[in-house]
This record gives C-alpha cells, sequence and structure tokens, in this order.
C-alpha cells in the first residue's frame, strides 16, 4: 500500500522559507512521481510542483519558478519542497501526492496525504 505522509508547515512571514518534506513508502514500481499540490480557502487543488523518482525530471508551476525547489533523498525515500520568498498568495494547504505520470494535474495521482498547513502572514 502506497502512503505518503507531509510534514514542515508553519506559519511564516512575508519573504521568508519554509521546507516540506513527503515521506514515501509502498512503492513496488521503480519509476514513479510525487508531486506537491496546495490548496487555499474557496479555490480549487492546483499543482505545484514534481519530481520523477528515477531520473528526477521536475515541473513548476509559474507562480512558484525561481522560488520554489523540489528535490528528492532516494536513500530516505523523502522528497521535499523547499520555499523561498513566501507571499501570502502562498497560503494554503500543501498536499503531497502519488502517481506515476510526471506533471501537474492532479487528476493522475492516486495517492494523497492529509495536507499541511502553509500560512503566511505578517
Amino acid at each position: 500500500q502506497v502512503q505518503v505522509v507531509e510534514s514542515g508547515g508553519g506559519l511564516v512571514q512575508p519573504g521568508e522559507a519554509l521546507r516540506l518534506s513527503c515521506a514515501a513508502s509502498g512503492f513496488t514500481a521503480d519509476y514513479y512521481v510525487i508531486g506537491w499540490f496546495r490548496q487555499a480557502p474557496g479555490k480549487e487543488r492546483e499543482g505545484v510542483s514534481c519530481i520523477s523518482s528515477s531520473d528526477g525530471r521536475t515541473e513548476y508551476a509559474d507562480s512558484v519558478k525561481g522560488r520554489f525547489t523540489i528535490s528528492r533523498d532516494k536513500a530516505k525515500n523523502t522528497v521535499y519542497l523547499q520555499m523561498n520568498s513566501l507571499k501570502p498568495e502562498d497560503t494554503a494547504v500543501y498536499y503531497c501526492a502519488a502517481g506515476y505520470y510526471l506533471g501537474l494535474n492532479k487528476y493522475e495521482y492516486d495517492y494523497w496525504g492529509q495536507g499541511t498547513q502553509v500560512t503566511v502572514s505578517s
């Protein structure tokens, strides 16, 4: 059974940084994709970034390019989302998800974590 568990959310001020972690387990295939999504109140869940397990290919939403960096630690089966220069509009519940297609389409992800709150406010 594939499981993904997020951690690392919190309250920060604009311009500050935060790192989210996603611990993944239960994969039987060598290739899989871990994606980060977020959902603000009253808005659709949107893709933020994703990374493939084997070759580390990544994708980013335009809204976070240059500020967020996704990375993976294969030995720990953990994916990180380093978020720098945070803005109030980054406030949302952030979800980690697992699938088998690289991209930011939420419908292509089969397994979801419970989410972690990120609040950017002064």
